[in-house]
């Protein structure tokens, strides 16, 4: 059995941008996360993986405070410094993307509707939101930035997988956040919209956001894409520099399975 964990990273508390200590998270008297303690500087993207079930879609919603961890006193969480965020504060630091957001905006308001909804953190809008005229510049901009602004007075209900996460990545870059929390981003996409997904990727990055990444596919790791954390059972089984961590012993360990790897131009791809 390879050791636990490799490497904690070279991140101090000053630089960290999330700052987790001593986090479990249980779910019918089952940890989902059991005492995890990790830390995320600026600019040090981080992808997470695991099996089913090892805690990483509970791990970024932690990150978000879409979820709480069971208090202890040893425990923590700090994010962009501070323990306690108004949600609609920290969605403006924090742009989120996962499957089971795009299950919610599965609906009939349309795409800029969606978009424009990022602002309020709501799921469309409503007779209260307030929609101004900066706003709806911003959610042009960012409809152009994902190439999507030809789908904008569309239903989302009638837009495929591909187009319907670029939608979602439109609506969670609206406050230009710091970060990118994207969990499982690529599922059920085909392969010109994983391209599509990768290239949104790599512009966050020039535009200087840190991302965070939940996968089960290696090839969504870009190169720039330096830290890998492995979760399985609800505990970290490494946590390092992606090369060292991306390891036919560690995954097989991770999976349970006996795991195959290979590189080609700095992108990984694994098979059983």
């Amino acid at each position: 059995m390879p050791d636990q964990v490799l490497y904690h990273g070279e991140t101090s508390p000053e630089n960290s941008i999330i700052t987790l200590r001593n986090i479990t998270v249980r779910r019918n008297g089952r940890p989902i996360l059991d005492d995890v303690s990790l830390d995320i500087a600026s600019g040090q993207h981080t992808a997470i993986i695991g099996a089913n079930g090892a805690g990483k879609s509970t791990l970024v919603q932690i990150m978000s405070e879409e979820i709480h961890p069971i208090w202890q006193p040893q425990s923590s969480r700090l994010l962009f410094g501070r323990d306690h965020w108004n949600v609609l504060e920290l969605r403006k630091r924090m742009g989120i993307v996962s499957q089971s957001l795009q299950y919610l905006c599965n609906t009939t308001y349309c795409a800029r509707d969606i978009v424009l909804s990022g602002f309020f953190s709501s799921i469309g809008l409503d007779f209260h939101h307030q929609v101004t005229s900066d706003m709806q510049e911003r959610a042009r901009v960012v409809l152009v930035e994902q190439g999507v602004l030809h789908l904008a007075g569309k239903s989302m209900r009638t837009l495929s997988s591909g187009e319907a996460r670029r939608v979602l990545l439109a609506r969670a870059c609206v406050h230009d956040p710091q970060v990118m929390l994207l969990d499982e981003a690529v599922s059920n996409l085909d392969l010109p919209a994983k391209r599509n997904y990768r290239e949104a990727l790599e512009a966050f990055h020039r535009e200087g956001k840190t991302l965070v990444l939940v996968t089960h596919d290696l090839s969504e790791i870009i190169a720039p894409i330096g830290r890998v954390i492995i979760l399985k059972e609800g505990k970290v089984l490494a946590d390092g520099p992606k090369r060292q961590v991306l390891t036919e012993e560690l995954l097989g360990e991770a999976y349970g399975t006996a795991v195959f790897l290979s590189e080609r131009d700095g992108r990984f791809s694994a098979w059983c």
